[in-house]
């Protein structure tokens, strides 16, 4: 058979294009390295009894969005799912074009479906505070024109909220045509239900170009894959006319949609995640060598010399955690597991710095 180079047959912006960084294969104890809950749910008998297999799910999930929007107090109509905040992303990017524009340290999937939609991208690096570089944005938005604009906050991997009158200021910047090129700013608020802020719904209203990006996956629901956007009415039927049939299955539709009636078991999930942060916050400061940047979201980020040692060391202790090396060179972040789990981690910790 003749050798074909498959690469020669490769768009260019894929070919050096890497794959979502996965340690889901990785043997280990205790798992603090992918920002999940340790919480989840059970599915009962009723539920799963109530999915027909052989019919397709609801395109619009309009039971599930019904559920939201009642609980967040907005129309159904200014609420579209995604199979994950990804998917959402990748549709925002489609419609809208780019550039791209978001700072540095962050999500990494923006960069990454921009570079396979094949747009030019735009990285701002946040200052000492790991806040937004408000000077910097600013200028690149004047003169590189971004379409659109993703600010995670609070942010991973740093966990801390930007500063909201900087967040505000962007959107305002960019919502006239006046003073400036119009951009679509998408405030990613996936780690929202961990922080001390509000978010920035109530300014829904007030600013079409905004766009605000939630998730279940952090509160206990991430083998769901529910994702959803919240903007203007405009803005969801054009992303819309892109949005893949039958996106969220009818399983995660039906499960979502039962357990989340019943908000009280969340929120005391939250509030014992919240809680340990904080106490887990406190154990790292406790350690010399170590230093742990605040966190609003449901995991801690913390410099420590020799962090590519010190995670095979907690490696080898059955404590995963995630080595930030190549976004933040220095730090390792892990997500705030049980009690139990925080425990082993820390004592883990404990012995591998000495």
């Amino acid at each position: 058979m003749k050798r074909i180079d498959i690469k020669k047959l490769i768009k260019p912006n894929i070919r050096n294009l890497r794959a979502y960084y996965n340690a889901k294969e990785i043997p280990c104890r205790v798992k603090l390295d992918a920002n999940e809950s340790p919480y989840g749910f059970e599915i009962n008998d009723k539920i799963l009894k109530s999915i027909k297999t052989n019919r397709y799910p609801d395109p619009e999930a309009k039971n599930l969005k019904k559920i939201i929007a009642k609980n967040l107090r907005l129309n159904p109509e200014n609420i579209l799912f995604g199979n994950g905040s990804d998917e959402l992303i990748y549709y925002l990017i489609t419609v809208f074009d780019g550039p791209v524009l978001y700072p540095v340290p962050t999500f990494s999937m923006y960069g990454i479906i921009s570079q396979a939609l094949g747009e030019k991208t735009i990285e701002i690096p946040l200052d000492n505070d790991f806040d937004l570089n408000m000077e910097k944005i600013l200028t690149a938005i004047k003169k590189q024109k971004p379409k659109l604009i993703f600010l995670s906050s609070p942010n991973n991997p740093t966990g801390n909220c930007f500063s909201a009158d900087r967040i505000l200021k962007i959107v305002e910047f960019t919502s006239s045509l006046v003073t400036c090129h119009l951009s679509l700013v998408v405030v990613d608020e996936a780690y929202q239900p961990f922080s001390s802020e509000k978010g920035f719904l109530p300014m829904l209203s007030d600013y079409k170009n905004l766009v605000i990006l939630r998730t279940l996956s952090k509160i206990g629901f991430a083998g769901l894959r529910v994702g959803f956007m919240i903007a203007d009415r405009e803005i969801i039927n054009e992303v819309n006319k892109v949005r893949l049939p039958f996106n969220l299955n009818s399983l995660s539709q039906a499960v979502a949609a039962a357990l989340i009636k019943n908000p009280n078991t969340i929120k005391l999930h939250i509030g014992l995640i919240t809680s340990e942060r904080e106490r887990l916050l406190n154990e790292l400061w406790k350690i010399r060598g170590i230093k742990p940047y605040p966190s609003e979201a449901n995991f801690i980020l913390f410099k420590v010399k020799n962090s590519d040692k010190i995670y095979y060391r907690l490696l080898k202790k059955g404590v995963l955690v995630r080595n930030m090396k190549g976004v933040v060179n220095g730090c390792l972040r892990v997500t705030v597991g049980t009690k139990k789990e925080n425990n082993i981690f820390i004592k883990a910790l404990k012995e591998v710095m000495k």
